[in-house]
C-alpha cells in the first residue's frame, strides 16, 4: 500500500448529507483539500436517489405524525414548527446556492407541489380542523386551508374523488406552497460544485478501516472495488454520510459516542404509475393517517413526483425487510452491527417493539391486490394494471440507550460527533434529507468550534435567518420566503427546464486538490 495521501476533509458517501457538507465547507474554506469516497459508481445512488425516497420537502405541512392530539383534544404543534424551521434553513441555502451558481439547474431538483393532509370520518375531520386552527395562526403555516366541502374536494383532487362514496365525511388541510425535491439531482449538483472547485471524488471505492493517530488525525483505508487497489488517506476531519452504512463505520472508528447505538433496518416499497391520464388528475402530495398500531414511518401518502422532467405518482410506503443496512448492502450488515456495547439496547427494542414487528410481518404478507386495495382508500378507481411495485431504499432507524428500557427506537435523525470534533456522522431517516443544511451546520459548529465564529458572517449570507426563529419574526419570514420563491422558481408551474447541471456520477472521477491544514 502506498504512503497515506493527506487531505483536510474526507467525506464518506455521496448522498445529500456529504454533498451538502462539502458545499458548505468549500464556501467557507475555499483552500481546504477535500476528498469524497463513495462505494457505488454514481452519486446519490442509495437513499438520496429519487426513487428511493418520497421526495417530500418535509416541512410538516402535511405530515400528521408531527401534530399529535393531546388527551384534551388540543394539538401539539411544537414538532411541526421545529421541522418547518429546519426546512426554512435548507430553503434559504438553496436560494443562495442558485443565486451564486452552486446549483445551476433549480428545476431539475425542486418543483412546487401542494402538500395536503387527508382524513376520513367525523372524528378525524374534527382532529384535522383542530390541527388547522392550531397551525394557521403561526406565520410558517399561515397559507394553510381547511376543506371539508365535497365539491371543493372534487375540484382539487379529481383522481381521489372518482368513485368515492362521500357518505363518509372527508377533510383536507391544503397548503399550496409545498415542494417536491429530487435529492439525487440536488446531491449531484452540490458534488459537482465541489469537484469543479478541486474536491477529489473517488467512486467505486470502499472504506475498509478508520484509525485515529496520536496527533488526532485519521488514517482511512479504502479499496477500489473493481481493481482491488488499496489506498490510505490521512485526514484532519472525517464525515460519515453513508446513510445506513454510517453506523458500522462509526463503530469501526471506535469513538465512544457511537457506543450503545444500534440500528434496525426497514425497507420500503412503492406502487408507481407513469400513466399520463392519472398524473394529470392528481397534482399534490397527499398524506393520510397511519394504520392503527403502525409506526410513524408508515404514514400512507399518494404523491406527485417530478423526476427527470416527467410526472409520476407514487403510493406507499409499504414496508419490506432485509438485514441489509443499504439497498446494495450485505445480509451480514445487521448481525455484524451487534456489539457488546449495544446488545442490551438491541434486545430491549426487540422486546418492546412488538407492534412494529407485527406491522412488518403484516406488510410482508401483503399481496399485489392487497396493496392496490390500500391505494383505493386514496384513489377508489385505481386499477391494478396502472401500477407497478418499485423497491425503494433501506432506512436504518436509530436504537438508542434509554434508562430503564434497555433501548428505544427513534424515528428521526441523530448527529454523532467525537468529543475532539475530528469525526462526525449522521444516523436515522425522515425528515433527514429535507433538513440536511441545518444538520450539516450543526456538524460544522460542533466539529470546528475554533473556526465556526469566523465563518458565521459568510454562513449568514447563505442563511439570513440563522439563529432566529422565523415563526416568531413574521416580517422577516415574509421577506425571506418571497425572495426564495422567486429565485427557486417556485412561483412557476412544475415542469422541466434545460438540464445544465454538472454530472459527476461517472466512476473514477478524480480532481487534484490543493492542501491546507485543518
Amino acid at each position: 500500500m502506498s504512503e497515506a495521501e493527506k487531505t483536510d476533509v474526507l467525506l464518506v458517501g455521496a448522498g445529500i448529507m456529504s454533498a451538502t457538507l462539502s458545499a458548505l465547507l468549500r464556501l467557507v474554506e475555499p483552500n481546504w483539500s477535500m476528498t469524497l469516497v463513495e462505494r457505488l459508481d454514481g452519486a446519490a445512488a442509495e437513499s438520496s436517489d429519487p426513487w428511493n425516497n418520497a421526495g417530500t420537502g418535509h416541512s410538516a405541512l402535511c405530515e400528521l405524525n408531527y401534530t399529535p392530539a393531546r388527551p384534551d383534544g388540543s394539538i401539539d404543534i411544537a414538532k411541526a414548527v421545529n421541522v418547518n424551521e429546519q426546512f426554512q434553513v435548507s430553503r434559504q441555502f438553496w436560494t443562495y446556492a442558485v443565486e451564486n451558481g452552486v446549483l445551476p439547474d433549480v428545476r431539475s431538483f425542486l418543483n412546487p407541489i401542494p402538500h395536503v393532509s387527508f382524513v376520513q370520518g367525523e372524528d378525524n375531520v374534527k382532529y384535522l380542523k383542530a390541527r388547522y386552527d392550531a397551525l394557521v395562526t403561526n406565520p410558517l403555516f399561515s397559507t394553510m386551508e381547511f376543506i371539508d366541502d365535497r365539491d371543493e374536494f372534487v375540484r382539487r383532487l379529481p383522481l381521489m374523488a372518482e368513485r368515492r362514496d362521500f357518505s363518509e365525511k372527508v377533510g383536507l388541510n391544503w397548503t399550496q406552497d409545498g415542494t417536491d425535491v429530487d435529492f439525487g439531482s440536488l446531491s449531484r449538483q452540490l458534488i459537482g460544485f465541489g469537484a469543479k472547485k478541486g474536491m477529489s471524488t473517488l467512486f467505486g471505492h470502499d472504506v475498509t478501516d478508520l484509525d485515529q493517530g496520536s496527533d488526532g488525525r485519521w488514517t482511512v483505508k479504502v479499496v477500489n472495488r473493481r481493481t482491488g487497489q488499496k489506498r490510505k488517506f490521512n485526514a484532519g476531519f472525517v464525515f460519515v454520510g453513508a446513510g445506513g452504512g454510517a453506523l458500522p463505520l462509526l463503530q469501526k472508528a471506535g469513538i465512544k459516542e457511537a457506543k450503545g447505538f444500534g440500528g434496525f433496518p426497514v425497507g420500503g416499497q412503492w406502487l408507481r404509475s407513469g400513466n399520463a391520464d392519472l398524473t394529470a388528475r392528481h397534482q399534490a402530495k397527499v398524506y393520510g393517517l397511519p394504520p392503527l398500531g403502525a409506526p410513524p414511518m408508515s404514514v400512507p401518502h399518494l404523491d406527485t413526483r417530478v423526476i427527470n422532467g416527467r410526472s409520476w405518482l407514487l403510493f406507499g410506503p409499504f414496508a419490506g425487510w432485509s438485514p441489509k443496512f443499504l439497498k446494495q448492502g450485505k445480509i451480514t450488515d445487521l448481525p455484524l452491527s451487534v456489539k457488546p456495547n449495544n446488545l442490551v439496547s438491541m434486545l430491549g427494542v426487540g422486546l418492546t417493539e412488538m407492534g412494529l414487528l407485527r406491522y412488518l410481518i403484516g406488510q410482508l404478507l401483503l399481496s399485489e391486490s392487497a396493496r392496490v386495495d390500500a391505494l383505493r382508500e386514496f384513489a377508489p378507481s385505481a386499477k391494478n394494471s396502472d401500477w407497478e411495485l418499485d423497491i425503494a431504499g433501506q432506512r436504518v432507524q436509530v436504537i438508542r440507550k434509554a434508562k430503564g428500557k434497555g433501548g428505544v427506537l427513534e424515528f428521526g435523525t441523530t448527529v454523532l460527533s467525537a468529543a475532539d470534533g475530528s469525526i462526525a456522522g449522521l444516523l436515522g431517516a425522515s425528515p433527514g434529507a429535507s433538513t440536511a443544511v441545518p444538520a450539516m451546520l450543526e456538524v460544522m459548529s460542533r466539529c470546528f468550534g475554533d473556526r465556526y465564529q469566523s465563518w458565521l458572517p459568510t454562513i449568514k449570507t447563505m442563511v439570513p435567518s440563522l439563529g432566529t426563529k422565523l415563526s416568531e419574526e413574521p416580517a422577516l419570514f415574509d421577506e425571506i420566503w418571497a425572495r426564495g420563491t422567486k429565485v427557486l422558481k417556485l412561483d412557476k408551474p412544475a415542469g422541466a427546464l434545460p438540464d445544465t447541471a454538472l454530472d459527476v456520477s461517472s466512476a473514477g472521477t478524480e480532481h487534484t486538490p490543493t492542501t491546507a491544514t485543518v
